[in-house]
């Protein structure tokens, strides 16, 4: 939803001490951050202050074009998320967002282990249905997968997905057209 890519390029570099390539950066972190840890040789341990980096600099994160006209699209909208909850909340407010979602669930402050893991989907379709997840990384839609939820791959055709979009501006006619 929102390109907080620059963000986690950023909180990563800075994490790391060094001078590294952002677009390769970004390539490891579009796998997944445990990836990116083990690649860089970064330890685990230091994950907290990443997250703390990560969030820092993700308050001038931008939300995606044509975003607004998706959300209106569905009748409940949820964010399942690894970011905190508070700086999700704030860019939600920021671009008068937040009154779309019905559910804001941060993964880990809401005590659910982290996606792949299905637990924190499953805490959502226990009150609600969800017809489709939207996500950019492969650990995102592996839940949904699991649990039959068909999966629209955003700005990665390298990931296993229903539907592949590259901007919200095709969702109507490349996702919506099937349903």
């Amino acid at each position: 939803m929102f390109n907080t890519y620059p963000a986690l390029v950023k909180g990563f570099i800075h994490l790391s001490g060094r001078d590294l390539d952002p677009k390769e950066v970004l390539e490891w972190l579009k796998v997944n951050s445990k990836v990116a840890f083990q690649h860089y040789g970064i330890d685990e341990n230091q994950r907290k202050e990443y997250t703390k980096l990560y969030n820092k600099y993700s308050f001038d994160s931008q939300p995606f074009e044509h975003l607004e006209e998706v959300l209106q699209m569905a009748d409940d909208n949820f964010i399942v998320t690894h970011r905190d909850k508070e700086s999700t909340l704030f860019l939600l407010e920021k671009f008068k967002l937040l009154s779309y979602f019905k559910v804001v669930v941060s993964v880990e402050e809401d005590g659910f282990t982290r996606k792949p893991h299905a637990a924190s989907y499953q805490h959502v379709i226990k009150d609600q249905p969800i017809d489709l997840v939207i996500g950019d990384r492969e650990l995102d839609l592996i839940p949904a997968r699991e649990l039959g939820i068909k999966t629209v791959a955003f700005e990665n055709p390298d990931i296993e997905a229903d539907f592949y979009i590259d901007n919200y501006a095709e969702f109507k006619t490349k996702v919506l057209s099937y349903f």
